[in-house]
């Protein structure tokens, strides 16, 4: 048997403590370890890690590995053939040992989305200039193995899309307020109880973390250097139950979704609320499971399920990678050599092929449905369906508010452009027959 690969890892938070556990040859018989060795020729010995609180309870006994608290100073000194880089963040601490650790030819494995949506396209010429690998799954999606997928499983397919549930956090959220009739603000403070959410949830419930998800899964889909700031971006602070119920009689559910497709014109990336068909796969994913789905000329869609994040999850996707480089496999970081990669080239938000979804709070007055109608025709929109449901007090002698108070109307849109959308949606705000800023939320043809 070859000699044992010698790990590195940097940083023991949960992830961090997991994959230790799971690679742990010091605590009497480990059954993972001996399957990886069986599995790949030779063992995978932890041998160093880096932290900033020795101190600190993680499961396992510090004392067997090297210690480091500048994970620098590990990737730079360290005697290792892979380092794991487990810190997180976009630059800094995170970025400075991976480079370190690339530029000595030393393979790198990280879960770090941020740092590759940055970054992703120069870590990947320096570790081809210096012969490493640069591994990531777990840095999309979790435990679903996408990255190893659409680099390898899918080279032989033209793709057209991928588009997914990228966020645990939004997808609880959605299925929780759909499931029990709860609000956005409830539902998030029952994620943030949980674990589910973090005290400050911006970065998911605004779309940043699937956008950086998305803008890798768009490199690898379509050969493009990564674009994240190319992408168009929603949260789902806007959703209100009477959007969900909504939804769910008109055959929909709604998950924020990313998605990245191929146009004419060039590559659309976009992370908004949508709404899905109830019969589509991706519809019936719940709770805080991920889901990625690729559509390739020959393969046709494929969807990958499972858990997006927590420890375990997460820790299985980076030793997988470390599996990867213990058998000697070796891919482009990014599915094609970095110099090969093509520039992005952003598409103008246009045609969804499922139309539109629109919430209006229409006052209750002679002209005002004509007036929606005629500013829609003139942005050249055509409506699929308008459903009007009047407040149960609107118009009675219960009615507080006089007989204007505004009434909700839906309407669902066909085939149309985001340009159009809101340039219609401006007109009718103009003319004052409705009491709010409308709900827009687009409408993906999903299978």
């Amino acid at each position: 048997m070859a000699d044992a690969l010698k790990i590195g890892v940097a940083g023991l938070g949960t992830v961090g403590a997991s994959v230790v556990q799971l690679l742990n040859k010091h605590a009497g018989q480990n059954k993972h370890a001996a399957q990886i060795a069986s599995k790949t020729g030779r063992g995978i010995d932890v041998i160093a890690v880096s932290a900033r609180d020795k101190t600190k309870d993680r499961g396992f006994d510090t004392s067997s590995y090297a210690w480091y608290t500048d994970p620098v100073e590990m990737a730079e000194k360290a005697d290792l053939d892979v380092f794991v880089e487990l810190i997180g963040g976009d630059s800094g601490t995170a970025e400075d040992s991976v480079r370190a650790a690339l530029s000595r030819g030393i393979d790198v494995v990280t879960a770090n989305k941020a740092l590759l949506a940055k970054h992703g396209v120069d870590l990947a010429r320096l570790a081809e200039e210096n012969g490493a690998c640069l591994n990531y799954e777990a840095a999309v999606a979790g435990g679903i193995p996408i990255v190893k997928t659409m680099r390898e499983s899918l080279a032989g397919n033209d793709v057209s899309r991928v588009y997914g549930i990228l966020n645990g956090t939004c997808n609880y959220i959605l299925t929780r307020m759909e499931a029990e009739g709860l609000s956005f603000e409830a539902c998030l403070a029952d994620a943030q109880r949980l674990g589910y959410a973090e005290a400050d949830p911006t970065f998911d419930i605004e779309g940043n973390d699937t956008a950086h998800k998305l803008a890798i899964l768009t490199s690898l889909a379509f050969g493009t250097e990564i674009a994240s700031d190319n992408i168009f971006m929603e949260g789902i602070t806007s959703i209100t139950t009477a959007d969900i119920q909504a939804a769910d009689e008109l055959g929909f559910r709604i998950k924020l979704l990313g998605v990245a497709h191929r146009t004419d014109t060039g590559i659309e990336q976009r992370v908004h609320p949508t709404m899905v068909p109830k019969t589509s796969a991706i519809a019936r994913i719940d709770g805080v499971l991920n889901a990625v789905a690729v559509d390739g000329d020959y393969v046709g869609e494929i969807v990958l399920v499972g858990p997006g994040a927590g420890g375990n999850a997460t820790a299985s996707s980076v030793v997988a990678d470390i599996t990867d480089i213990a058998r000697g496999d070796k891919t482009p970081v990014l599915g094609m050599p970095a110099a090969e990669l093509q520039p992005y080239e952003r598409a103008r938000m246009r045609l969804h092929e499922g139309g539109y979804y629109i919430r209006l709070s229409v006052y209750d007055r002679p002209g005002a449905f004509a007036e929606i109608a005629s500013r829609m025709g003139d942005a050249g929109i055509s409506l699929e369906s308008i459903v009007q449901k009047r407040h149960p007090a609107a118009g009675t002698e219960d009615d507080k508010t006089g007989g204007d108070s505004p009434q909700p109307v839906i309407l669902i849109t066909y085939e149309t452009t985001e340009i159009a959308i809101k340039e219609a949606l401006d007109a009718i705000m103009s003319k004052g027959v409705v009491a709010e800023q409308p709900q827009m939320i687009r409408i993906e043809k999903l299978k």
